[in-house]
């Protein structure tokens, strides 16, 4: 099936299913308690920081917990369709809508990152020079010069759509290359093609030291901060509906947001995600 390029960030395009078949993956399982609770989410999972808070959570409440491997999109499906107890996500328009409508409930900060646009040292766009997000794409697209989209309904697409329209531009044509692949996968093409992307910072903290092409160009625009918030499902929708808003509940807890405010620090010298604290101030 092939994702649509439609501007609206609303209706289908926020909640319709645009997933390979590759991505449905086993889920991977953290802690070994007798109740199990089922999470769903894209970059925390994939760059471990799920791993840490799953493994604690399961400590103190004898649970395992399986993380569905998903972007924003299809976490949020996944919880719709009652296949995911707690879902942690960054699209703001398409959760105030899942919960106007009932079926994502408990909303909580959690923490933030920001969107870079990472590009060849050569920057052929000359995006060093825009001061504005919208403007960087802009001269990407006069310039033609590659751009890889992830084209996979997650926050980053969501994002990425959304700056498109704020630039004016419907996206299209051979110079722009839609991946349908996760974050770091499409960073790593992107570098072997020499390519402009917009990747969360967490992936550019680890992925960095992996590129040999790539260089940070543009960042600081508020419009491409990125706010996590966690939902789970109603009272009594799921086996583990009770258990999921226990651990939304922890996830705003002062020790579970050190553990991510700290997350990265020892293996990259630096965190990888802001906590709700700072976060707040972008709500």
């Amino acid at each position: 099936m092939k994702c649509g390029m439609s501007l609206v960030l609303m209706g289908a395009m926020l909640l319709g299913s645009c997933v390979p078949a590759s991505r449905q993956e086993s889920p991977v399982v953290y802690g070994a308690g007798s109740g199990t609770l089922t999470v769903a989410t894209g970059s925390p999972g994939e760059l471990g920081l799920l791993k840490v808070l799953a493994e604690e959570f399961s400590r103190e409440n004898d649970v395992r917990i399986l993380w569905r491997k998903a972007g924003t999109g299809e976490s949020l499906q996944l919880l719709q369709d009652r296949r995911a107890d707690v879902i942690m996500v960054h699209a703001p328009a398409a959760e105030k809508q899942a919960v106007s409508e009932g079926w994502a409930t408990h909303r909580t900060l959690i923490g933030s990152n920001e969107f870079f646009l990472v590009g060849p040292g050569d920057d052929p766009a000359q995006v060093q020079a825009a001061k504005t997000a919208a403007e960087a794409y802009q001269q990407i697209a006069r310039s033609q010069a590659k751009f890889f989209s992830r084209a996979d309904n997650s926050g980053t697409h969501q994002k990425e759509m959304a700056v498109w329209q704020k630039a004016g531009i419907a996206p299209g044509g051979s110079w722009y290359i839609r991946t349908h692949d996760f974050m770091m996968p499409t960073l790593l093409r992107a570098d072997a093609e020499r390519g402009y992307f917009m990747t969360d910072s967490s992936t550019w903290v680890v992925g960095k030291h992996q590129v040999s092409n790539l260089k940070l160009l543009f960042k600081g625009d508020p419009f491409i901060v990125n706010v996590y918030h966690a939902y789970c499902q109603p009272a009594g929708a799921t086996a583990g509906a009770a258990l999921a808003a226990k651990f939304v509940d922890f996830l705003a807890t002062e020790k579970a947001q050190q553990m991510i405010r700290e997350y990265g620090k020892d293996r990259h010298g630096e965190g990888l995600y802001n906590d709700a604290s700072y976060a707040q101030q972008f709500e």
